[in-house]
């Protein structure tokens, strides 16, 4: 590793709630490789997935009220849901290219912002600064011969412009890393594809359509498990795929790292799902 690695910890709504095994994961195997978290006191909701497309204000403010206590850690933040990166990244960029924008977002959060913090996702900084060398020297438990592909969904890397890592067309970050934990990644076309997420409440239908083509696309390649960075796409894919004999269980891939890294209680994680891996990783020995 390059330095000691310390960041301001953003979990938001859905890790500290429904993806609480995420949550649970990320810190686990952040504090194996080295990485610090520091939780940022006092945080709210970043306003994903509606506050953007309702009130432009409202939304910058809500991001900008956690940008501003994280940046009085001293810190750059780090975030593991994509919905919080994309929308801190976008609040970011428009303070610093907005001065108007900029003064509107402190006179709504009652705070100063500098805007001279940056924000990284868990991905970018697992794969930058701790890199694959010392992932590798952590796997004690190699997850061989187990068929995946990794689904980064339609924002994580997207737009190019705001979350600035990896490319927004066919992704490799995630693959890397599940590679290096021994697993075999299988290529595919819908890595980047929209599961839907958003659509889950208001468009039923739709959202089930694009659930089924993605499992559909996953079982085509022959993967046994869809990996994910995504709670809202990891809550998705789960509860809306229709085949009830041949369901695909959706992984975070700090799930996978923890186990491949045997840290203690990292079986217990698997509890929560509703389509279990658990006798998936049984039948490898894992």
């Amino acid at each position: 590793m390059k330095r000691p690695l310390k960041y301001a910890y953003f979990p938001g709504c859905s890790l500290e709630s429904t993806a609480s095994e995420y949550n649970q994961s990320v810190k686990a195997v952040s504090a194996r490789l080295g990485i610090e978290l520091v939780d940022i006191p006092d945080w709210n909701c970043c306003g994903a997935s509606a506050a953007h497309s309702m009130n432009r204000q409202l939304a910058h403010a809500l991001a900008g009220r956690n940008l501003a206590l994280s940046e009085k850690t001293g810190l750059d933040m780090m975030v593991a849901c994509p919905a919080c990166y994309i929308r801190f990244r976008t609040t970011y960029q428009v303070a610093k290219d907005e001065p108007i924008q900029k003064l509107a977002i402190e006179n709504y959060i009652g705070m100063s912002y500098r805007a001279n913090h940056q924000i990284r996702h868990l991905l970018d900084v697992i794969y930058t600064e701790v890199g694959l060398d010392t992932i590798k020297s952590q796997v004690t438990h190699p997850l061989k011969n187990l068929k995946v592909v990794c689904y980064y969904g339609c924002y994580l890397v997207r737009p190019p412009k705001i979350v600035a890592f990896d490319d927004p067309e066919n992704p490799l970050i995630m693959d890397k890393i599940i590679t290096a934990l021994g697993s075999e990644v299988r290529d595919w076309s819908g890595k980047v594809d929209c599961c839907g997420g958003s659509l889950s409440l208001n468009k039923k239908a739709i959202a089930s359509k694009l659930v089924h083509d993605i499992s559909d696309m996953a079982r085509k390649v022959g993967a046994e498990a869809i990996i994910t960075a995504c709670p809202l796409c990891q809550s998705n894919l789960e509860t809306r795929q229709d085949n009830k004999k041949n369901k695909i269980p959706i992984i975070y891939f700090t799930e996978l790292m923890g186990l491949a890294m045997d840290i203690p209680d990292s079986r217990l994680w698997f509890k929560k799902h509703l389509i279990s891996p658990l006798n998936l990783l049984a039948s490898y020995g894992l």
